[in-house]
């Protein structure tokens, strides 16, 4: 590792422990208990940097045992053994480096957040409208595995089975740092259930994965919505209920129109609704406003145009292809289980690299 480098990286771990220092210390006052956002915002970021101030530490305690054994170099008696020493210790420095540097990379600051998961059906009928339904019980499973909350908010089921447009809600531990690289679309290759001549079809699905809103990013006039109830459906238009449950939000401004029916109760329903229209509301503004997230949109991996191709399902060959990173594994009946780990961990290896290249 360069001298340069080394410097470099001892400077940024002993500004992050000096600054978990003073938020460990702040979490404490009760200014800052009395204020709710506030704890909230320090709590954490303390929690975001406890990995790193730990991997500080660990790489300074390296430092110091290097130090002491090239000192023994200069005793005859001892030099052989401080060689040893050296050789053990000087990987484990790289080592430690290596995961300082990752950690300190920038973080998309939405990376914490619950998600909002859409799927619709894309291009070839109702066989784009099944595998979109699959798709969706990929993300459930994917969700259970994690620990994660999975919340239907819409329900766009059709009668065959399959879905024109479903969306979720997705709670839990940095959701969207792992779900943010399913956005785009996911292409489909197999011989239909209603194909009768044994011919492999191609279709295709959209994901949309958006980070939630939080309250205090968003400040909505009730003026510029219009909200409408109706009465709450199944698949196939047959009534659930005899009330007005569902609700209908359309945001004036923007005319975008966010729907939510599978609660028991019109005020839940709403609820939802506003959490899904706020979230969608949110991925406008960080699109269109944030000049820096635009840029740094071309480093992360997974959250580029949402019209891009990302990923093949071929089931004649059991295989599934990532084609932004050019990963291929054969474990199809896996994945569609939620196996989705070799995946992910495939990604945010591929954005981390990027990102340390554009460092350098």
């Amino acid at each position: 590792m360069r001298f340069d480098s080394q410097e470099k990286i001892i400077r940024q771990l002993e500004a992050v422990e000096g600054r978990f220092e003073e938020l460990s210390i702040r979490i404490t006052l009760p200014e800052v208990i009395q204020d709710t956002a506030l704890f909230s915002k320090l709590i954490r970021e303390h929690a975001d940097l406890e990995e790193l101030n730990a991997l500080a530490k660990e790489y300074r305690k390296i430092l110091q045992q290097i130090d002491s054994t090239k000192e023994l170099l200069q005793d005859p008696d001892m030099a052989d053994m401080a060689r040893e020493e050296l050789a053990e210790l000087e990987p484990q420095l790289e080592e430690a480096a290596r995961r300082a540097q990752i950690a300190l990379l920038p973080k998309d600051p939405d990376d914490h957040k619950n998600a909002i998961l859409e799927v619709r059906a894309g291009a070839g009928g109702d066989e784009a409208g099944l595998f979109g339904a699959e798709l969706l019980r990929m993300y459930q499973h994917y969700a259970a595995r994690q620990g994660w909350k999975f919340e239907l908010i819409e329900d766009g089921s059709t009668d065959l089975g399959g879905l024109k447009e479903s969306v979720a809600l997705i709670q839990g531990k940095n959701v969207f740092e792992k779900m943010k690289y399913e956005s785009g679309v996911h292409r489909v290759q197999r011989v239909p259930v209603t194909e009768s001549g044994g011919r492999i079809h191609t279709s295709t699905a959209t994901v949309a994965v958006l980070p939630e809103a939080e309250d205090v990013e968003l400040n909505i006039a009730p003026s510029d919505l219009r909200i409408d109830t109706y009465r709450a459906s199944g698949a196939g238009g047959q009534h659930v209920n005899r009330t007005d449950s569902a609700v209908r939000i359309t945001h004036i401004p923007t005319g975008l129109v966010v729907t939510s029916q599978d609660q028991r109760s019109q005020i839940q329903n709403r609820e939802q609704a506003m959490r899904v229209l706020k979230s969608r509301l949110y991925d406008m503004q960080r699109e269109q406003q944030d000049s820096e997230y635009a840029n740094r949109r071309k480093l992360q991996i997974g959250t580029g145009d949402r019209s891009e191709r990302i990923r093949t399902y071929n089931f004649p060959q059991g295989r599934v292809t990532d084609h932004r990173i050019g990963l291929t594994l054969y474990k199809i009946d896996q994945i569609m289980e939620g196996d989705l780990d070799e995946i992910v961990a495939a990604l945010t290896l591929a954005e981390q690299t990027a990102k340390m290249e554009a460092q350098e």
